[in-house]
């Protein structure tokens, strides 16, 4: 955010909503909720993604960015809500939109509705981008996989790439 966004301008959005346990995961390490807790503490963060409305260069634009150190930037629910939130504010609002991709794709412990957000993500890009005419860009940082490769991270009008960086869909 501090590389792309003008000083002063980031205006974050949800930033307070958090991962539950929808289908009360568990396994033989640590419970769902704890691992979440766990990582908030690790990064700092709510989630593995970061949204708002910024600035670049003075022109208006909405933002997300993934953190692949937040459970390998791992696409749950609250993920999917966040960007797709974004991209219909950025709708709402005729704002370019630009996601930074880091994931290691959809997060297990949230079974098919991380799996969803693929879906729900790729919709609310349709409206964006066909519907509406407005520019979308992706950035694919290392690594950049699984779901996040099959739906919105190659979705970009325009897809720029780290270079040698890891991008990959089984």
């Amino acid at each position: 955010i501090e590389l792309l966004i003008d000083q002063g301008t980031w205006e974050p959005m949800d930033e307070n909503m958090v991962s539950m346990d929808p289908i009360e995961f568990h396994s033989e390490e640590e419970p769902y909720l704890d691992r979440i807790d766990s990582y908030q503490r690790k990064t700092g963060l709510n989630e593995a993604v970061q949204t708002g409305i910024g600035q670049l260069n003075g022109i208006p634009i909405a933002m997300g960015v993934m953190d692949f150190q937040f459970m390998g930037g791992s696409m749950g629910s609250v993920v999917g809500e966040k960007i797709t939130r974004l991209i219909e504010s950025a709708t709402n609002r005729s704002l370019p939109v630009i996601i930074v991709c880091a994931s290691g794709g959809a997060r297990m412990q949230e079974g098919s509705l991380s799996l969803m957000q693929m879906a729900k993500i790729s919709s609310a890009s349709y409206d964006y981008q066909s519907n509406k005419k407005l520019f979308y860009v992706t950035i694919l940082t290392s690594p950049t996989t699984g779901g996040v490769t099959a739906s919105f991270g190659m979705l970009g009008d325009v897809i720029i790439a780290e270079p040698n960086a890891y991008i990959a869909f089984a």
